[in-house]
């Protein structure tokens, strides 16, 4: 059954309950556009929607938003001001007519200015960090969700075949990356879930390299693509490895222990298992190999409206995953000055066990170009 804005809502109204405080407040963002579904830019104008434990919802709305906002449907109450005016005088009012002591918030997505707008307006305000709770509403994936998630990562595995069919020897990183792109929004991308990662030689050895404008690839290159698409607001976030015209041994021998980390790591997930336990398998595979000073990731990341969430697959992390989770799956060995190899799939956990909801194969492949 679809839900409706009010049901939507009333999950963070039980968030505030559970974390003994007056409301949550959303900004525009991952939550905002889950309770909304709207899409609202977060820029120098603030954009409030506060949600009380036992009251009526309000939302402080740029002037200039009012009629984007009249499409969500919102019936509580509003706010609005304009930049000419300044912002403080519409706070006052919010605050004012919530008649609240205690607010959570989005530690991680809240701006600094926006917390200080609020504490001007009521100084004795206690504001805490709801981070987990309220973004922890995310983490488990309905059947729209999931789809969503395979329209991004089908869009995404058919740009990918696109672009390696283009790849040619002599082209620069930042060449490719423009068809990776270019190939993204011809089969169908909203928009990217990130800028692109396209990584070779020496390159790839750096785990959030960016395109070289100066940097021909060549023949017995690494070829690294990290990418996504982003279809109905949420992000695919896919990582393969080629190897351009041929792969030395020791090419060869680091794929080979990257994938096996990588299918111990789909062959642990299940529901029940904690993220501590995922990643020390995959990692105990890259330790266990000559490989292991090359090490510098986790396993993997929550993956949905965002493109790094909530739960991290991480030693630590004692989170038990359920069912309905979406994690990527992407160990990798990086060696400076020299190459790296990662491969990431997107994992959907299940009650006895996972399903790749990536597709593309992870063999290695050699190009021929």
């Amino acid at each position: 059954m679809t839900q409706t804005l009010s049901d939507r809502l009333n999950a963070y109204v039980q968030v505030a309950r559970d974390l003994n405080v007056d409301a949550v407040a959303l900004v525009p963002g991952p939550n905002f556009t889950r309770a909304v579904i709207h899409p609202f830019m977060s820029h120098e104008r603030p954009f409030l929607m506060v949600i009380p434990a036992n009251s009526a919802p309000a939302a402080l709305v740029p002037n200039l938003e009012l009629r984007s906002w009249d499409l969500v449907g919102f019936d509580g109450s509003v706010f609005d001001w304009r930049d000419q005016d300044g912002y403080d005088a519409a706070f006052a009012a919010l605050v004012a007519h919530l008649g609240i002591k205690s607010l959570a918030v989005e530690g991680q997505i809240m701006r600094v200015f926006v917390h200080h707008a609020l504490k001007q307006a009521q100084p004795d305000l206690r504001i805490v960090d709801g981070e987990a709770a309220i973004s922890g509403l995310r983490v488990i994936k309905t059947d729209d969700d999931i789809k969503a998630l395979k329209a991004a990562i089908e869009i995404s595995e058919r740009a990918l075949e696109r672009t390696l069919d283009s790849v040619r020897i002599g082209q620069t990183e930042k060449e490719i990356e423009q068809a990776l792109i270019q190939a993204l929004f011809a089969e169908g991308a909203e928009d990217l879930a990130f800028n692109p990662i396209v990584a070779a030689g020496d390159g790839s050895a750096r785990p959030h390299a960016k395109a070289r404008l100066d940097y021909a690839v060549k023949a017995g290159d690494p070829l690294l693509f990290d990418f996504g698409a982003r279809k109905h607001g949420f992000c695919a976030d896919i990582t393969r490895t080629v190897f351009l015209e041929h792969a030395t041994d020791e090419g060869r021998d680091v794929y080979d222990t990257v994938l096996r980390a990588n299918l111990i790591g789909h062959a642990v997930t299940r529901a029940g298992v904690t993220a501590h336990e995922i990643d020390d398998a995959v990692i105990g595979v890259l330790e266990a190999s000559p490989f292991g000073d090359r090490i510098r990731t986790k396993t993997g990341h929550g993956l949905g409206r965002d493109v790094h969430e909530a739960p991290y697959i991480m030693r630590g992390n004692h989170t038990v995953l359920e069912a309905g989770t979406v994690f990527t799956n992407e160990p990798g060995l990086y060696q400076i000055d020299n190459f790296g190899v990662r491969i990431e799939d997107d994992v959907l956990v299940t009650e006895d066990g996972c399903v790749s909801l990536t597709t593309f194969p992870t063999d290695l492949l050699v190009l021929k170009c």
